[in-house]
Protein backbone atom coordinates (compact mmCIF):
# COMPACT_ATOMS: atom_id res chain seq x y z
CA UNK A 1 0.00 0.00 0.00
CA UNK A 2 1.36 3.79 -0.92
CA UNK A 3 -0.10 6.79 1.01
CA UNK A 4 -0.01 10.21 -0.66
CA UNK A 5 -1.41 12.92 1.10
CA UNK A 6 -2.31 16.47 -0.68
CA UNK A 7 -0.46 18.55 1.80
CA UNK A 8 -1.75 21.58 0.29
CA UNK A 9 -5.17 20.17 1.02
CA UNK A 10 -4.47 19.28 4.61
CA UNK A 11 -5.98 21.47 7.08
CA UNK A 12 -4.59 19.45 10.12
CA UNK A 13 -7.66 18.69 11.83
CA UNK A 14 -5.70 15.28 12.65
CA UNK A 15 -8.45 12.53 12.33
CA UNK A 16 -5.59 10.46 10.69
CA UNK A 17 -2.86 10.90 13.62
CA UNK A 18 -5.69 9.54 15.88
CA UNK A 19 -6.14 6.92 13.94
CA UNK A 20 -3.66 5.17 12.65
CA UNK A 21 -0.65 7.11 14.81
CA UNK A 22 2.16 4.53 13.94
CA UNK A 23 1.34 5.74 10.23
CA UNK A 24 0.72 9.68 10.93
CA UNK A 25 2.36 12.35 13.12
CA UNK A 26 1.61 16.04 13.76
CA UNK A 27 4.67 17.80 14.30
CA UNK A 28 3.71 20.81 15.79
CA UNK A 29 0.14 21.84 15.94
CA UNK A 30 -0.22 21.31 11.71
CA UNK A 31 2.64 19.94 10.04
CA UNK A 32 1.76 16.63 8.99
CA UNK A 33 4.38 14.10 8.32
CA UNK A 34 3.56 9.88 7.47
CA UNK A 35 4.98 7.07 6.26
CA UNK A 36 3.92 6.60 2.74
CA UNK A 37 4.62 2.69 2.65
CA UNK A 38 3.22 1.26 5.72
CA UNK A 39 2.93 -2.25 6.30
CA UNK A 40 0.35 -4.02 5.47
CA UNK A 41 -1.05 -4.98 8.74
CA UNK A 42 -1.68 -1.29 9.11
CA UNK A 43 -3.99 -1.32 6.06
CA UNK A 44 -6.92 -1.29 7.82
CA UNK A 45 -6.07 1.34 10.71
CA UNK A 46 -4.76 3.61 7.33
CA UNK A 47 -7.99 3.09 5.61
CA UNK A 48 -10.58 4.49 8.17
CA UNK A 49 -8.11 7.20 8.85
CA UNK A 50 -8.23 7.96 5.33
CA UNK A 51 -11.86 7.61 5.50
CA UNK A 52 -11.83 10.03 8.27
CA UNK A 53 -10.27 12.82 6.92
CA UNK A 54 -13.00 15.50 6.01
CA UNK A 55 -11.35 17.79 3.59
CA UNK A 56 -10.65 14.46 2.02
CA UNK A 57 -6.73 14.60 1.74
CA UNK A 58 -5.75 11.37 1.54
CA UNK A 59 -5.70 8.93 -0.87
CA UNK A 60 -4.36 5.34 -1.14
CA UNK A 61 -2.61 2.87 -3.94
CA UNK A 62 -1.86 -0.38 -4.22
CA UNK A 63 1.59 -1.21 -4.17
CA UNK A 64 0.97 -2.73 -8.16
CA UNK A 65 -0.12 1.37 -8.88
CA UNK A 66 -3.19 0.68 -9.44
CA UNK A 67 -5.54 3.20 -7.30
CA UNK A 68 -7.23 1.88 -4.18
CA UNK A 69 -9.26 4.73 -3.28
CA UNK A 70 -9.44 8.23 -2.08
CA UNK A 71 -10.57 8.79 0.76
CA UNK A 72 -12.05 10.86 3.01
Amino acid sequence: MRIVVDLNRCQGYAQCVYLAHEVFRLNGQEALTYEPNPDDERRLQVERAAAACPVQAIALDRVDGTERGEAS
